[in-house]
């Protein structure tokens, strides 16, 4: 008795160390984050107000200026490039999940698991061979092209394992009351992984929303409001690099406010996801 006793105690404080050691690395890994958003609210917040907002850029040696230019830029690019990646990455994840024994199943994970790798300027010096040089110039559609690219392989990847999860005999319910297969996938299965499909655009969203090394080959910058996707657009990513590097002290206040509003916008969308989801379980 007073062996199993030992051994039981042995168990229980075991048992607290492993959550201690995990509750110690968790705060450890969560303390450089929390550090970079307070310092990026607390340098941000100061250069917040509507004429930031609603301003263009003015030229050096002029105060003030805003940065209504990149956010349009950058509502456009991330558009863009969501209309082009995610039907594709929708259809790759979800043919993967189905026929995931296949050669060319194996194949398009191969390539997906591959790009996922590929350095963002790479994606950047790919895109400006493809559409910038033929061009002659550099356009937002260059731009959105190259970040589609990015938005790809992460879609592809949580549409393949949200879809593995949901259980087979939902669709073989479905196929045996005589629906159609394609109508099974769009009305039963997709809807089933609707949540984890919207985690990983959230997830493609947020990583191409914050990158500048494609930009500066494709979209390349525009100071002034520009909505033609052939011409040059300007991107918060983009301004933020361009203030960041700058000598002057109020373009590198811009910079700190630039970053706080993308910050601000990817937080939104995903509280925004959050209530998608729950409405679309609800009626489902």
């Amino acid at each position: 008795m007073r062996f199993e006793g030992n051994k039981l105690k042995r168990r229980i404080i075991s048992d607290y160390v492993f959550n201690g050691m995990i509750l110690l690395v968790s705060t450890i890994c969560a303390i450089p984050l929390i550090l970079i958003l307070y310092f990026i609210i607390r340098q941000g917040v100061a250069s917040i107000n509507w004429q930031f907002l609603v301003n263009v850029p003015k030229p050096v040696g002029e105060t003030g200026g805003g940065i209504l230019n990149a956010i349009i830029g950058s509502f456009i690019l991330v558009l863009m490039a969501a209309v082009m990646a995610i039907p594709v990455a929708v259809i790759a994840g979800v043919y993967i999940a189905e026929n995931s024994n296949t050669r060319v199943a194996k194949l398009t994970r191969f390539c997906a698991e591959l790009l996922q790798g590929v350095p963002s300027i790479v994606i950047g010096i790919i895109a400006y061979i493809w559409v910038v040089k033929p061009a002659g110039h550099f356009s937002a559609i260059s731009g959105s092209i190259a970040l589609a690219i990015m938005m790809l392989p992460v879609i592809i990847r949580t549409t393949e394992e949200t879809v593995s999860m949901i259980p087979g005999s939902i669709k073989e319910a479905s196929l045996a009351l005589g629906v159609p297969y394609y109508k099974t996938m769009l009305s039963i299965i997709i809807p089933s992984g609707f949540s984890g499909i919207i985690t990983g655009i959230i997830i493609s969203v947020a990583r191409v929303a914050g990158e500048t090394a494609p930009l500066l080959f494709t979209s390349f910058g525009n100071p002034f409001v520009s909505t033609n996707p052939g011409k040059p657009i300007a991107s918060l990513p983009q301004g933020i690099f361009l203030y960041a590097m700058s000598p002057y002290k109020d373009w590198k206040q811009q910079a700190w406010g630039e970053s706080f509003i993308l910050l601000s916008a990817i937080l939104v969308m995903s509280l925004l996801s959050k209530f998608l989801t729950r409405r679309w379980k609800i009626q489902f």
